[in-house]
């Protein structure tokens, strides 16, 4: 199967009132810079790169240059090797020179790579999560690009975690049976009324969600304490409560608030500071301990993972496999992150449909920890085999690929 054209798409989408806001984002417009890898088959490879509307031009764009080399080449010689073709790619001269490895130019990587893969594992009649685990430690790692770490992670090193963990595969295969849990976003976006949240609550525990999260970041911190209270009033003292300031606070801020929310007990705090302050997380995470913070959903790439991972400056890690250069390099900070001990629950830029496959093989290849997944559903009747959640579970896809197709 060869790759012999490009398609490039940008696709934005209208939502209800309020839904998808936050403290930062406030008037979101979901949006794709979509990759398209034709072949001399009837077979399209699909990548996504999540945007929030003005700007998903540019990251086209950049797909465009960015994917010019793969026209031509065969699937399985161009993943045999892919993570020096990766390599390749984000190291280009010029390219490199507008990152690195950040901004425009890295989210249009993440829907070239993720295109790879989609249609890989199409190519291959699986699903993601199947194709990831068919692979040997070796042939996975072949897809990775592991440079800059070689400090923490070696590729020896990286082959001897995978291998270490083959033989427990089978007691963590039971997810593919119950399915992976979810945790609800949707009853607390920023621009909801205190009675919306309260509704939406109900609504989320009457459908099996336990886990719930509420956006944070008011000017006003006693709105965003009382908001947290009341979720908490209808919920319980046993659910599962996450809240999510977005990077609306400087440390000091975000000192005296997190200590103020401590009344509901949150699960975690997210991205309480900007994203780009690690010292700041760092500070943030010692100073509320045994409170825990979350991030990564705008952390860019590896190298500022490594170094969130070595200061201690995060609990959870939220990497996102739209934001970094998609599935290669989410697989490889997940590795990162599972040698340095942090769980890895993804931010669900792609509302799910990919990381519904980035999960069940972290947890069953690598045993990551199966803790939740971000739900996020507000997309769903866009795609071709949207993500399925049934008690709060999302099931396990079954279809081809990485479920990444859009309807026309």
């Amino acid at each position: 199967m060869h790759i012999i054209s490009i398609e490039i798409k940008d696709r934005r989408f209208v939502l209800p009132a309020g839904v998808g806001s936050d403290a930062t984002h406030t008037t979101p417009q979901y949006s794709y810079a979509v990759c398209c890898l034709k072949t001399d088959t009837s077979i399209t490879g699909v990548g996504l790169a999540f945007t929030l509307g003005v700007g998903t031009d540019l990251v086209c764009k950049a797909i465009e240059y960015l994917s010019m080399s793969l026209v031509g080449r065969e699937m399985e010689e161009l993943m045999s090797d892919f993570g020096t073709v990766y390599r390749k790619m984000v190291d280009s001269p010029s390219f490199r020179w507008l990152g690195p490895h950040k901004g425009v130019v890295h989210l249009a990587l993440a829907a070239v790579v993720n295109a790879c893969y989609d249609l890989w594992a199409k190519s291959r009649k699986v699903p993601l999560w199947k194709l990831l685990l068919d692979l040997t430690p070796e042939q996975l790692v072949n897809t990775l690009d592991l440079s800059y770490l070689e400090e923490v992670l070696t590729r020896d090193q990286a082959i001897a975690m995978l291998t270490d963990h083959v033989p427990g595969r089978e007691n963590r295969k039971g997810v593919l049976s119950t399915g992976y849990r979810g945790y609800d976003t949707s009853v607390g976006w920023f621009n909801f009324s205190d009675e919306k949240i309260v509704d939406n609550t109900k609504k989320a525990m009457a459908n099996g969600f336990t886990a719930l999260k509420l956006k944070v970041g008011s000017d006003d911190p006693a709105r965003d304490v009382r908001r947290a209270g009341l979720i908490r009033n209808v919920a319980g003292d046993n659910a599962t409560i996450m809240v999510d300031a977005n990077q609306k606070w400087n440390v000091p801020q975000a000192l005296d608030i997190c200590r103020r929310l401590a009344e509901v007990n949150p699960f975690w705090i997210e991205e309480p500071t900007h994203p780009d302050d690690v010292i700041g997380h760092q500070t943030i995470a010692r100073t509320i301990a045994p409170l825990k913070v979350a991030t990564g959903e705008h952390i860019p790439n590896k190298v500022i993972f490594k170094n969130f991972f070595q200061a201690k400056a995060m609990d959870f890690c939220q990497v996102d496999a739209v934001r970094v250069g998609g599935i290669s390099e989410f697989l490889t900070i997940s590795l990162l992150s599972k040698s340095m001990g942090i769980p890895v629950v993804p931010h669900v830029g792609d509302m799910g449909q990919i990381h519904q496959h980035l999960v069940l093989f972290n947890h069953i290849g690598m045993d990551h920890e199966h803790l939740f997944l971000e739900h996020i559903p507000h997309l769903k009747q866009y795609f071709v085999n949207p993500a399925e959640v049934c008690e709060a579970y999302y099931q396990v896809p079954q279809t081809p690929g990485s479920s990444s197709d859009l309807k026309d």
